[in-house]
């Protein structure tokens, strides 16, 4: 048996699998095996799938894992990965919680998936991805991100700086920052998701200039002060000429635990209202729901459940998913 402990788990798998194995990591307890399933049927990827976990759900030392299917574009070029910024023109929306859950959605879908948090002054993608006290090392003079129990490899500042320290910088220094974050070693991902910091200033403009997404998604809740921001976070797009994506509204309805009468504290449908204005496709709505925030805070994003709480970002990853194939 080899010393190398990813080796090890790679003379565990059958030849058929062994032969598809794209990339495979071994985070503490966790592995995370990519599979390129090329070619492949539903039925054929699927059973795949159950060899590969069928051979490595014994091994010794090995906790967690997450498997993942993608389809290699038959290119001999260094891949780089699509980048979907995920902005809201305003704080407090819920755009990191959408961000972390968009991520873990479609890594459950079969895609690879990472998140930047380009939030420099209050990154919190450490704490939803439940990735606080890891650090990143560097290879190459390129950032490895950290691997989250979810599969989904994750750059934040958070996991640069002390906990609790103020990250004091002026504009310069933090776009060399966020450089240094999107140009981490993202190899083993197709998809990269951006979570933006509010506003439209510096971080959006090194952005645009140096990482010009692939497209973006624009969170808002319902009310109208948000709708202005969000607005303008379109502008900052349409003119930078990103596709937007679409529109979600969040904390879009909230039921009542002891009635179960449903209320609307911030209004509803104004997100909507104003992605049809616009001609921007609407991706969905997100409830308000005390389950989404502790489990947030306690770094288990409700998107890698099945509880109801999934069902809605769930659902608006499998647009953003019918986009990128489109694309």
């Amino acid at each position: 048996m080899s010393s190398d402990p990813v080796e090890a788990l790679k003379a565990r798998l059958p030849a058929q699998v062994l032969e598809r194995v794209a990339s495979l990591r071994l985070n503490e307890a966790r592995a995370i095996l990519v599979l390129d399933a090329s070619g492949l049927d539903a039925a054929a990827r699927s059973k795949l799938e159950e060899q590969a976990r069928a051979a490595l759900q014994d091994t010794p030392g090995v906790t967690e894992l997450h498997v993942a299917m993608t389809a290699e574009r038959g290119s001999d070029a260094p891949r780089k990965p699509r980048i979907i910024a995920v902005g809201s023109g305003k704080g407090g929306v819920g755009k990191s919680t959408v961000s972390t859950n968009l991520a873990v959605a479609l890594q459950r879908a079969g895609h690879r998936v990472g998140v930047v948090d380009a939030d420099i002054y209050g990154p919190s993608q450490s704490r939803l991805l439940g990735t606080e006290g890891q650090r990143p090392i560097a290879r190459d003079k390129q950032l490895i991100p950290v691997q989250s129990r979810w599969g989904v490899p994750v750059l934040s500042m958070a996991h640069l700086a002390e906990p609790g320290q103020a990250i004091a910088w002026r504009g310069p220094m933090a776009g060399n920052a966020l450089v240094q974050m999107l140009e981490g070693d993202w190899t083993d991902v197709d998809v990269l998701i951006v979570d933006l910091p509010p506003g439209t200033g510096d971080i959006q403009l090194t952005m645009l200039q140096r990482f010009k997404p692939d497209g973006a998604v624009i969170v808002s809740t319902p009310q109208d002060l948000a709708l202005i921001d969000a607005t303008r976070a379109i502008g900052l797009f349409d003119k930078g000429g990103v596709p937007v994506i679409g529109l979600i509204e969040n904390m879009a309805g909230y039921a009542c635990p002891h009635c179960g009468e449903v209320s609307d504290p911030f209004g509803h449908g104004g997100a909507e209202a104003t992605a049809l204005s616009g001609d921007h496709p609407f991706l969905g709505r997100i409830p308000l729901d005390i389950v989404i925030r502790q489990e947030s805070d306690a770094g288990t994003p409700p998107a890698a459940g099945d509880g109801p709480q999934a069902e809605a970002f769930v659902r608006i990853a499998q647009r953003v998913a019918a986009w990128l194939e489109k694309r």
